[in-house]
């Protein structure tokens, strides 16, 4: 799509779309107790009110804008769709009961803040939910932590490093399938970048939380609600074999050997329908109701049935209809200058690599702060610095790594915003109590800068031929 003439917006003009949006966002999420579809739809109709009356675009090239920006995500959109399928798929073939069963086996009074971590981090990477992991496993590590006399901060930050460790790695995570889709580079390219910052700040965690955990060594274990957490699968399903653990070291396998996201996926939903037919005796109709619908879980324990209550295709549907309309905002500020003049004012301040993409990170902060929304810190930034990575000869890659090093990971520490509302809501501990203690969610960001400032990993378009030549592509449309 070649750009059409349209006058070039000021700062106040670009900054309207902006100012309403975070004002319609914290009325609807924070009075009304809605979601942010409609405010994103209203703001949309706003920011092209002001592109074709004040700064004269056609209608038709909004239009374009909004359906070329979706375009660029329908990747993310479709594996978010296989996600959902996935995740039933693997609940009614008991491989995530089966992850959740062991990781709760590490559980121990000498380590119990480091296996908290660790524990946490398997069950997020085996579900792709932070909310989902706190929620369940969370809580009842919660009251064991207390129990050993540990601050309810403490345990809490232990839960949510974990929680979000998992949730930013998984490829069933939205975010991190989102975030790709901004930067315009692929899943498990986006995932394998991820691990040069994750993975130190996880062994960071290890150590300090090792530390401060050994005080609380010689203390007793009540190992209640864990037991009934794992007595709770064992009666529910026929096994829980580690053999169902092959499905996760399938679509491990999958980043090692760069196996393309949709057909790895689509692999890893048929292995979890052969496992449900073969270990848990479920039935081709049973499947197909899971996959479409999701699992329900009818144990009549609390938190086992808000752990396994979950997948299936119809529940991704909010989390899609939410992208569509985040991008349709998104491509209208983009392809009419509005996002560039922002990012314009916001990166005079920024000198180098290590500028842009310290500015890139702030900006998520900023999002998650003012507008309470985690996706939104991932798309609106996204949006604006692309063009700006492109100029600087930045591999995208290094884009949605920034996204998720910030976006994803502060969105939790902030009291107001959605998550931090449902972390403290879910585990009863304010934000103020646990954040100092996530320290994952913490160290992280300023890991990723510290490797940027030193100059390692720092991926030139120019170093992936297969990224030049789309770069190149995108150039000459646009010219």
């Amino acid at each position: 799509m070649k750009k059409s003439e349209g006058r070039k917006a000021t700062l106040v003009e670009a900054l309207i779309p902006i100012i309403f949006l975070v004002c319609f966002l914290f009325i609807t999420i924070f009075k009304l107790g809605g979601t942010p579809h409609i405010p994103l739809i209203i703001t949309a109709i706003v920011a092209g009110l002001i592109a074709t009356l004040r700064l004269k675009y056609p209608w038709k090239y909004i239009e374009e804008s909004m359906f070329e920006t979706i375009k660029m995500a329908m990747q993310a959109i479709l594996i978010t769709l296989l996600i959902g399928i996935l995740i039933g798929t693997w609940i009614i073939s008991g491989v995530v009961p089966c992850m959740v069963y062991w990781g709760l086996k590490m559980i121990s009074p000498q380590i119990f803040l480091v296996a908290t971590l660790i524990t946490c981090s398997i069950i997020s990477l085996s579900t792709g939910s932070s909310w989902s992991t706190m929620g369940t496993v969370g809580v009842a590590l919660l009251g064991i932590g207390q129990s050993l006399g540990m601050p309810a901060g403490l345990v809490a930050g232990a839960i949510i490093s974990g929680a979000y460790f998992g949730d930013k790695l998984s490829p069933l995570s939205e975010t991190t399938n989102l975030a790709p889709a901004m930067a315009g580079t692929d899943l498990f390219t986006h995932i394998k970048f991820m691990l040069y910052s994750t993975i130190p700040s996880l062994i960071i965690c290890i150590i300090i939380y090792g530390v401060i955990g050994f005080k609380y060594s010689a203390q007793n274990l009540d190992m209640t609600q864990i037991n009934l957490i794992r007595s709770t699968l064992e009666s529910t399903y026929n096994t829980l074999s580690p053999i169902l653990l092959l499905a996760p070291l399938f679509v491990i396998s999958l980043v090692i050997f760069k196996i393309p996201a949709i057909p790895g996926l689509v692999g890893g939903a048929l292995i979890g329908v052969i496992f449900a037919v073969v270990f848990q005796g479920a039935s081709l109709g049973e499947i197909m109701d899971v996959a479409q619908n999701g699992y329900i879980s009818t144990t009549g324990i609390a938190s086992v049935d808000e752990l396994l209550s979950k997948g299936g295709l119809m529940s991704m549907m909010s989390t899609v209809s939410l992208i569509l309309c985040a991008l349709s905002l998104g491509g209208i500020l983009e392809k009419t200058g509005m996002l560039e003049v922002i990012a314009t004012s916001l990166l005079k301040l920024a000198k180098g690599t290590f500028g842009t993409v310290a500015c890139t990170m702030i900006t998520c902060a900023l999002t998650n702060a003012i507008a309470g929304e985690q996706y939104l810190s991932i798309v609106l930034p996204g949006r604006m610095y692309k063009m700006e990575f492109e100029k600087r000869g930045l591999h995208p890659k290094m884009l949605s790594r920034a996204l998720e090093d910030s976006g994803t990971l502060t969105s939790v520490l902030i009291p107001w915003t959605s998550c931090g509302a449902y972390a403290s809501g879910t585990l009863g501990v304010s934000a103020f109590a646990y954040a100092p203690f996530a320290f994952l969610n913490l160290i992280n960001p300023f890991v990723s800068l510290a490797m940027i400032a030193m100059k390692i990993k720092i991926v030139k378009i120019e170093d992936d031929l297969e990224t030049a030549i789309v770069y190149k592509k995108e150039q000459a449309n646009m010219n």
